[in-house]
């Protein structure tokens, strides 16, 4: 793909659905650093640093900031899941290793 087709593909995007699906972009990525401060925010309190798992959280908020313009997005719901899945298996590994 040339990078004048990869700039039509992320306008069409950029400007298509993903703006009904998501609403107005500076809108949501407010709302994912207002998430994504409160997570770091409490990394930094429990570990001095980001973990795996802190990460996934970070994720994770990306796709409920999403889900609070369209609820109903499926696609959100079932990519949470995976990240708590990953969560959950990333954080046991944690365990381990201290």
């Amino acid at each position: 793909m040339k990078r004048a087709e990869i700039l039509q593909k992320a306008e069409e995007l950029v400007n298509g659905d993903r703006h009904k699906d998501y609403g107005d972009a500076l809108l949501n990525h407010e709302r994912i650093a207002d998430g994504w401060n409160c997570i770091v925010k409490g990394a930094m309190a429990s570990h001095g640093y980001l973990t795996e798992g802190h990460v996934i959280l970070m994720m994770d908020w990306v796709k409920s900031a999403r889900l609070l313009n369209t609820i109903e997005h499926q696609d959100s719901w079932i990519d949470k899941c995976g990240y708590s899945c990953l969560g959950g298996e990333f954080t046991s590994k944690e365990e381990v290793k201290l």
